[in-house]
């Protein structure tokens, strides 16, 4: 039998590996891209191995999910880093800012509103990415992509809020390259740094798109 901890840790590596390659590939330093370990539903003995091969930046779907997990391996290892990547109700914008480090799917002026409030009461203000909708499909979260470059106005204008760049997903029926390659252009027009783009099946294609930040999950925890 596979031993799980031993699997966890040798995929870990390999996704470390295929992010060095898909760097190199495209004049890119792998030091350029952070890996987000996506450890939603999964449970701390099964997040510990990765963290002890010196994993430190994880994302979470849910904000009360992660709010139960996370503490106690902070405290044993207080410089991991946390996102939030799924998406966040208003109601639970101050729990947000006062636990994430950085906060992704920012998709809608109600939130904004909520998440501003919420930096002025937590006192700290997480990285906040704005999601972009690039497939324009009805079931998913995200600003569309003609509406970004207004809503990222308002965000700043209106609301004080500090954006640091931009989240996408793209449809699970297209290549993915082209919705990276969007992301990026919006990004590049609003002087925003931060991509997060990419996931177990495309993170190398998202490289090759300028992405800052991948959010890898199956490639290494295994199938959920």
């Amino acid at each position: 039998m596979i031993d799980p901890v031993a699997a966890s840790v040798t995929r870990l590596e390999a996704v470390r590996a295929g992010i060095a390659r898909a760097a190199a590939d495209c004049g890119r330093k792998a030091r350029e891209i952070t890996l987000v370990a996506v450890s939603k539903t999964y449970e701390a003995a099964d997040i510990l191995p990765v963290i002890g091969a010196g994993q430190r930046v994880f994302g979470e779907n849910r904000v009360q999910e992660a709010m139960q997990k996370w503490p106690a391996l902070r405290a044993e290892f207080p410089d991991i880093g946390l996102q939030l990547i799924g998406p966040l109700q208003s109601n639970k914008a101050l729990d947000a800012v006062r636990f994430f480090d950085r906060i992704e799917s920012l998709d809608r002026p109600k939130l904004a509103a909520a998440l501003a409030d919420a930096v002025q009461k937590a006192g700290r203000q997480p990285g906040l990415l704005v999601q972009v909708n690039t497939g324009s499909e009805a079931q998913k979260a995200g600003i569309l992509p003609q509406d970004a470059d207004a809503f990222l106005a308002v965000c700043r204008r209106d609301f004080g809020l500090q954006i640091d760049g931009l989240m996408c997903i793209p449809p699970v029926d297209q290549p993915p390259s082209p919705h990276f390659a969007l992301l990026a252009k919006i990004a590049t027009r609003n002087g925003l740094s931060t991509l997060s783009m990419g996931m177990s099946a495309d993170y190398a294609a998202a490289i090759q798109c300028g992405a800052t930040h991948v959010r890898v999950g199956s490639a290494i925890f295994g199938t959920r």
